[in-house]
């Protein structure tokens, strides 16, 4: 009898020992991957996120970056890992709506490969024009390209970027011919914008302030429906005319499939505390974010709705990459 006592008393803390051990995420520290170079627009905000995400979990968040095929390596490295909370993504945009509708060589599923945190922020893009182009706004920029089919470029940070396909939408819906000249990233395009080789490019309102302040280059408009407060002179693309011209980019946290409901709860609660931080807030302001913390639902149909609209954008242009 004391025998089979002393099996149940063992059995009974082995099984609260494990119920406390499953309370206890995280018990160590949390590797956040980010899918771009570090020094990047979307590394620098993943720093600061972690900073607060660390703070939130009490335990450190470590930045991994894992660069390459515009964020499907680290996706697909995140959508292989354990689903135990200790490896997740700090994922924008473009790699989970634009790249597995181009790169052929892309081996995740947005949908169903991935378990949704929720959204972290916004960013807007501005349309960016070198400074001696005559257009003064996106009604003379379309008038010119209808005007000179062949005279009028986009620079992007290569095929499927984010710039790249809204600079595509614009050219679909205005029905005018425009010639898309890709760059391995921004900083290139960016230059031969200013240098007058190429006429426009989108670029993160964040990181194009200081070029536009400098009178590098000319903001024709944002792209978001509302204007972006850094930029408050500078009219949005609805405004310019295109009544349907509506994107947002952002950046979100997902982990991989099967997280534990537990893990994901703590997850989602470490956010909403985040996103009450007035400090966050600002720094995040300050390179020309909007917080927009929700949960895993707003997430998924945001992603859902932008492969529909994307997925046409690149049927029509055919644009296609290994």
């Amino acid at each position: 009898m004391k025998r089979w006592m002393t099996v149940a008393a063992m059995m009974a803390t082995l099984l609260h020992g494990a119920a406390w051990a499953a309370d206890a995420y995280p018990s160590r520290p949390v590797k956040l991957i980010v899918g771009y170079a570090p020094g990047g627009p979307v590394d620098t905000a993943a720093r600061i996120y972690a900073e607060q995400l660390g703070r939130a979990l009490h335990q450190p968040v470590v930045v991994d970056n894992r660069a390459g095929a515009s964020g499907a390596i680290a996706a697909d490295l995140t959508a292989k890992s354990e689903p135990d909370g200790y490896t997740l993504y700090f994922v924008a945009s473009p790699t989970m709506t634009m790249t597995p509708l181009i790169q052929r060589s892309v081996k995740f599923n947005p949908l169903k490969d991935f378990t949704y945190i929720g959204l972290i922020t916004d960013y807007t893009n501005v349309l960016l024009v070198n400074k001696d182009f005559p257009a003064k706004n996106v009604g003379e920029l379309v008038d010119y390209a209808r005007k000179h089919p062949d005279d009028v470029s986009f620079g992007s940070a290569g095929v499927g970027a984010s710039n790249h396909l809204s600079a595509e939408l614009l050219a679909q819906m205005s029905r005018v011919k425009m010639l898309h000249v890709p760059y391995k990233g921004n900083s290139p395009a960016m230059a031969d914008v200013v240098s007058g080789k190429v006429t426009f490019m989108f670029d993160i309102t964040g990181t194009a302030i200081g070029h536009i302040n400098g009178g590098k280059v000319r903001a024709l408009a944002v792209t978001s429906k509302t204007r972006n407060p850094a930029l408050p002179n500078v009219p949005t693309m609805i405004e310019s005319g295109l009544k349907d011209y509506d994107l947002t980019g952002w950046y979100a946290l997902i982990g991989p499939q099967k997280l534990p409901a537990d893990v994901v709860d703590k997850l989602i609660k470490a956010q909403k505390a985040i996103g009450d931080d007035p400090a966050f807030k600002q720094r995040m302001a300050a390179g020309g974010y909007d917080l927009d913390i929700t949960g895993p639902k707003p997430l998924a149909d945001r992603i859902q709705r932008e492969l529909t609209l994307w997925g046409g954008v690149v049927k029509t242009a055919k644009i296609q990459a290994d």
